[in-house]
């Protein structure tokens, strides 16, 4: 998470935290972010699947390596047009917000929850402080949500060539590992291999953005000269 907010903040985008669930030990389960700015998802679609975390935690005794995923999901922020919103297939619901907040939390109720009815999806959001601005952007992620739902179905429709092109954004494909103890980065896509590890986790992702740019590219010429 703090490498695409560096990220964001070298590009000069705005980077805004919509949502998150803290883990039970430590960090995230999920967190959802908001980036906003110039050709922010030609350079982001990128980071979509699977990304392998090779290290040695500071818990472990016999210094062995320790292997942990991250799923990242990429998706263009749909708009009212792009997926219809019925008022008859949502179910939205107010209550008391959790966590830090003092007071504020304690005597309003300003977290929205939302339900699509017809696919079981739901969206809570409590980063706002009025429930106005949380059923915003509650709906905002559903959209998103139902939007990807959408782009996958019609992914179904291309040929198998076409869903193996770069940036298809498929959450289940292994992209990337980031090993710790070597400093080594490798994108599996293309065969691009960096030991600037350090570099990338401070948000410089423009090396692996640009090689897997020019190998789209390449793989989009010989697709329209077949």
């Amino acid at each position: 998470m703090r490498a695409y907010q560096r990220y964001a903040e070298l590009r000069g985008w705005k980077c805004e935290h919509l949502e998150s669930s803290p883990s039970e030990v430590g960090g995230f389960k999920e967190v959802i972010l908001k980036i906003t700015g110039d050709e922010v998802f030609r350079h982001l679609k990128y980071e979509s699947g699977v990304h392998r975390v090779q290290r040695v935690p500071a818990t472990e005794t016999q210094g062995r390596v320790h292997t942990s995923t991250v799923t990242v999901a990429v998706l263009p922020e749909a708009e009212e047009v792009d997926v219809d919103l019925k008022p008859d297939e949502l179910r939205i619901e107010v209550c008391r917000a959790g966590g830090a907040g003092g007071q504020h939390v304690n005597r309003t109720e300003s977290a929205v929850q939302v339900f699509h009815l017809p696919t079981g999806l739901m969206v809570r959001c409590e980063e706002g402080r009025s429930q106005i601005k949380n059923r915003e952007l509650a709906l905002q992620i559903l959209r998103s949500k139902l939007y990807e739902r959408q782009l996958a179905e019609q992914q179904q429709a291309y040929s198998s060539h076409r869903r193996a092109l770069i940036g298809s954004g498929d959450r289940s494909e292994k992209i990337r590992t980031y090993n710790f103890p070597q400093s080594r980065v490798t994108d599996h896509r293309i065969g691009h291999t960096t030991h600037n590890l350090a570099g990338i986790m401070a948000g410089d992702f423009t090396e692996f953005t640009t090689a897997l740019q020019k190998a789209e590219m390449a793989e989009r010429l010989a697709e329209a000269g077949s």
